[in-house]
């Protein structure tokens, strides 16, 4: 998978959970020392709040998702 395939997939998600979604986006790959899959973490963040989530690399499949608000 790409940066921007993981990035694509974690605006979808964002939006249909109706969550604020703000470009540019930050996407890592992050490879696991203890043997799994790696995965992208994605997040999007704006002056109050952040949408994260944590994408398998080799699937696509959403693993985590989490919506924040910072200023609270």
């Amino acid at each position: 998978m790409t940066e921007q395939e993981a990035v694509e997939i974690a605006r979808r998600v964002a939006e249909q959970e109706g969550w604020a979604w703000v470009e540019p986006a930050e996407a890592i790959l992050r490879k696991s020392w203890l043997g799994r899959d790696p995965r992208w973490e994605v997040s999007s963040c704006w002056l109050g709040g952040m949408v994260r989530l944590i994408i398998d690399d080799e699937t696509g499949r959403v693993l985590e998702k989490d919506y924040r608000h910072l200023l609270r």
